[in-house]
């Protein structure tokens, strides 16, 4: 799961970035279960991954890899998408990494009632071991292996990240390309969303203008 992305993309607003983060905990039709701002962040997360999975940069990655991986290409890009995002992370931000870590989590933790409770169990795997992992490509692997376990049927997770070192150059580049794009959509959505003109908050999931 691509925390750390869906984290840098929340903005400023704490509770969006509560939302965005529990996104993948999330599942079915959001209605009145969750604040509005928390609200808002599970549908950006939503739209992210839309955004995503229609984007020809990341359909690019996702086909890179090795169609033994089926539709766990998708999870792998996810994951190698994150660790490029450590990797080059004052590229995409002004905060330094740790600093954005400490920040984060500490809004986080003080919203963490509003947490699924399998993911406030997970709070400080995710932060003391996963996210700072990331840098490195065996933090990877190490996720992926973690991750296979946890699926319930049979799956080629754990060794996914061969095709990163296999395709490294190549993935960084769309990487590169697609950052921009998906930084200005979820600019764009959060704008939209927090509009109090906007009624409806209208989610098109199309790449920005």
């Amino acid at each position: 799961m691509n925390f750390l992305f869906h984290m840098l993309l929340s903005g400023d607003d704490g509770q969006i970035l509560i939302g965005n983060f529990m996104g993948d905990f999330v599942k079915g039709p959001l209605a009145d279960q969750f604040p509005e701002r928390i609200r808002q962040g599970l549908t950006l997360h939503r739209g992210i991954d839309t955004f995503a999975s229609r984007d020809e940069l990341f359909r690019r990655s996702r086909l890179r890899l090795d169609p033994h991986y089926g539709l766990y290409r998708g999870v792998l890009i996810d994951l190698f998408y994150d660790h490029f995002l450590v990797a080059e992370w004052n590229r995409w931000s002004i905060e330094p990494f740790d600093v954005f870590l400490a920040r984060t989590r500490l809004t986080i933790e003080n919203q963490r009632d509003e947490l699924p409770e399998r993911l406030q169990k997970l709070l400080p795997i995710i932060f003391e071991e996963l996210l700072p992992s990331y840098r490195e490509v065996s933090g990877i692997g190490s996720a992926l292996e973690r991750m296979s376990r946890r699926v319930v049927r049979t799956n080629p997770l754990a060794g996914g990240e061969a095709e990163l070192i296999r395709h490294y150059e190549a993935l960084r580049a769309d990487f590169r390309e697609f950052m921009p794009l998906v930084q200005n959509f979820a600019k764009d959505f959060v704008a939209r969303e927090t509009d109090p003109s906007n009624l409806h908050g209208v989610m098109t999931g199309s790449r920005p203008l």
